[in-house]
């Protein structure tokens, strides 16, 4: 419970020392009139306090959204419901919803009085421009007296949520080429020839291959049998988001991370559409445990809706908990900053022969890499003389700074890329103003552009 002094404004603090002097004053000076006054003034201020209740009413917040997740810029409406489940009538309250500044200005309305078990609903709505989870509440109850002497602030500690997915685009009608390796190929399996015959063989319909007729057990009937071929394997991908919370430039909402996570949301789109079983590797996955559980298409889209840059996290550590699926065929497509070629090299090991592994390498030169862009300029400047110096020996130097500039760029850029090519990897280099479905394009053209730059 609050003081009575913090309770009071700046207007009942000023009555309450006016009052007192004038009190001690009229005593001092023998005028019982001005005693009087200095009484009445103090008086105002001690009546407000006792008639402003100082206890959180008991009102339960109940709130719904509709819809229950949302789009960025979509528009949501927020019911709350507020029922007095308290034993007394509740005073006139100014309620004030907390919320993100992504959602919005805070909606404040007028709390009526409630009786106990009446309810009163309240609408707003909610918008952000960028994908997350934010909270709604708690509310903040404001009572202030007809005179403006006190002002109370109570709080409703309910609370709620509202989510807001990643931008998907649409990636176009295209099937995505998996891979022939082990169980996760495009291939169709047979029943294994074990137990009752009826189990993986059957009688021969018209349009059946002849490479198909089982011919013991068409010896055996004395009709034509075929094996029972079992549904194609259902083939399986791998979404890896790099959540280095150092690799990504920027501050606030970062544009790169922005960038990665809705390439991954798209293409986690395409590919269950396509029929692909879809697994999720991020950081919070992998401390969670949850990266080895198939996902469907909302729980991806949730789970990248509330992933968030780790100031913990590793790509290296990535790499090793992706390399189990990979032995087994799996589609690799990862969306990795290109800051740091030994970590992209550890990367690119965990690709085997056979299979096929994409990723989105996000130039952070491009994003705004500060002081780590002009350290990576510097390297990359010594490295392109150290090439140059042996070709250029005769040179006579005209043009030679814009040349070894528009080089050191060039092999900047490169350098990833080469680094999975290397590796069998298709990669394309991507940038804030790279579109989402052209960089899909390019990795999954036919034959893959490897190492190619957008």
């Amino acid at each position: 419970m609050r003081s009575p002094w913090k309770v009071l404004t700046a207007r009942g603090r000023a009555f309450t020392v006016l009052g007192v002097v004038v009190v001690v004053a009229g005593v001092l000076l023998g005028y019982e009139d001005v005693t009087r006054i200095g009484l009445v003034l103090l008086a105002l201020p001690l009546l407000a306090l006792l008639l402003v209740p100082r206890r959180t009413p008991r009102i339960r917040v109940l709130r719904e959204v509709e819809p229950v997740r949302l789009s960025p810029e979509e528009r949501g409406t927020v019911t709350a419901r507020f029922t007095n489940v308290g034993r007394r009538r509740t005073p006139v309250y100014l309620a004030e919803e907390r919320l993100d500044p992504q959602l919005g200005e805070r909606p404040r309305f007028v709390l009526p009085r409630l009786v106990p078990g009446e309810e009163k609903r309240l609408r707003y709505a909610v918008r952000s421009r960028h994908r997350g989870a934010y909270h709604l509440g708690p509310v903040l109850l404001r009572q202030r007296d007809p005179f403006g002497l006190t002002f109370l602030t109570l709080q409703l500690s309910s609370t709620a949520e509202v989510l807001v997915l990643p931008r998907v685009h649409p990636l176009g009608d295209g099937r995505v080429r998996g891979t022939s390796r082990g169980s996760e190929g495009e291939m169709p399996q047979m029943v294994a020839l074990h137990g009752e015959d009826d189990v993986s063989i059957r009688n021969w319909r018209q349009g059946d291959e002849l490479r198909r007729v089982h011919w013991p057990a068409t010896a055996h009937r004395g009709e034509l049998m075929v094996r029972q071929e079992d549904r194609p394997a259902r083939r399986r991908a791998l979404l890896l988001l790099d959540s280095r919370d150092g690799a990504h430039p920027g501050s606030g909402v970062r544009t790169s991370y922005e960038w990665a996570v809705s390439a991954l949301a798209s293409v986690a789109r395409h590919l269950v559409a396509d029929g692909f079983v879809v697994h999720l590797l991020t950081d919070t996955t992998l401390r969670e445990g949850t990266t080895d559980h198939p996902v469907d298409l909302d729980v991806a889209l949730t789970a990248l809706a509330r992933v968030q840059p780790d100031p913990e996290g590793r790509l290296d550590r990535l790499a090793a908990a992706a390399a189990p699926f990979t032995t087994g065929g799996v589609l690799v497509i990862a969306a990795v900053v290109g800051d740091d070629e030994e970590s992209l090299r550890t990367l690119a090991a965990i690709r085997q022969p056979g299979s096929r592994a994409m990723a989105f390498v996000l130039d952070p030169t491009r994003f705004g890499g500060g002081e780590r862009t002009r350290r990576a300029d510097r390297e990359a400047t010594r490295e392109v003389d150290r090439r140059r110096r042996g070709r250029t020996a005769g040179d006579d130097g005209i043009g030679g700074a814009g040349a070894v500039g528009a080089e050191t760029a060039q092999h900047r850029e490169l350098a990833p890329t080469a680094v999975l090519a290397d590796a069998g990897w298709q990669s394309v280099v991507v940038g804030p103003h790279t579109e989402i479905p052209q960089a899909w394009a390019s990795l999954t053209a036919a034959g893959g552009l490897v190492g190619a730059r957008r």
